[in-house]
């Protein structure tokens, strides 16, 4: 790490600046399989006009991978543009990233050379707006049972890991699929769940559609939608109750709470074990 103390400030959504930072470090991580280093940095660019007025701030993330050739390097933003084996990955996390940058004004700048690594950077443009202290989030208090039956759907293993030992941990049963119509075989199945916990870009049948066909067959059952792709949401249902990545457990176990205000005027039987 090398992050400079002094440097100015940038006007970005810093949840989302660190879900881009996840997906590079995953990507980086992944471009490493037989181990190396991971250097996250960040570094002011001064204007070749005037030495004294800074143009852009460079966020850096560097692998010592094994690179990218040049027609992969040409096509890694596209959206589902992926090298990784099926189910290993969606191919949005470079297309976020890029999205991200181009929305807060600045831009992402890839350079990659096989078997030597890849350089992946965030340039912004810096700013002189004060920095507005963070707000205390507030302990939520969850209305409903602290004992839920949870099915959770996420094509990707670390993720879907990390959501469901935060709800273990808050004392809910999770049942675990990787894909919408693995969860919707299990629903069908008449296998009791108190919540469908979703990811929504995934390959195959996104979130939005499962729980678009869950609304029709199961109208009363919760369901709580994850993204992180601004924009990809055009298929989701009216009236799903949505959750922005990156997530802490506090947000987590308070957007469930909601998902359950959202169908309040229901009398629901807990799941059975």
């Amino acid at each position: 790490m090398d992050l400079p103390h002094d440097l100015p400030a940038i006007r970005v959504d810093p949840n989302q600046l660190e879900l881009a930072l996840l997906n590079l470090a995953v990507n980086a991580r992944d471009a490493m399989p037989n181990g190396g280093t991971l250097t996250i940095s960040a570094q002011a660019d001064v204007s070749s006009d005037d030495p004294a007025s800074i143009d852009q701030i460079r966020i850096s993330v560097v692998d010592t991978g094994t690179g990218m050739d040049e027609a992969t390097l040409q096509r890694a933003t596209e959206p589902f543009f992926t090298t990784k084996k099926t189910g290993q990955g969606t191919g949005l996390g470079l297309s976020m990233v890029h999205g991200l940058a181009a929305q807060s004004g600045g831009r992402l700048v890839l350079s990659s050379m096989l078997g030597v690594g890849t350089r992946a950077e965030l340039w912004f443009p810096p700013t002189d707006e004060q920095i507005a202290e963070p707000e205390l989030a507030e302990e939520r208090q969850i209305s409903v049972s602290q004992n839920l039956r949870i099915l959770l759907v996420d094509d990707e293993p670390l993720v879907r890991a990390g959501l469901a030992e935060m709800l273990r941990e808050a004392g809910h049963e999770i049942v675990e699929v990787e894909s919408a119509r693995e969860a919707l075989s299990l629903v069908d199945d008449c296998a009791a769940f108190d919540l469908i916990l979703t990811d929504h870009l995934m390959p195959g049948m996104t979130g939005g559609a499962l729980a678009l066909k869950l609304r029709d067959s199961h109208p009363y059952l919760p369901i709580l939608l994850i993204t992180g792709y601004a924009g990809s949401e055009a298929d989701v249902p009216d009236g799903i109750n949505k959750l922005r990545k990156p997530i802490r457990q506090t947000e987590l176990l308070g957007a469930i709470d909601a998902a359950f205000e959202a169908t309040s005027n229901v009398i629901r039987l807990p799941a059975s074990n």
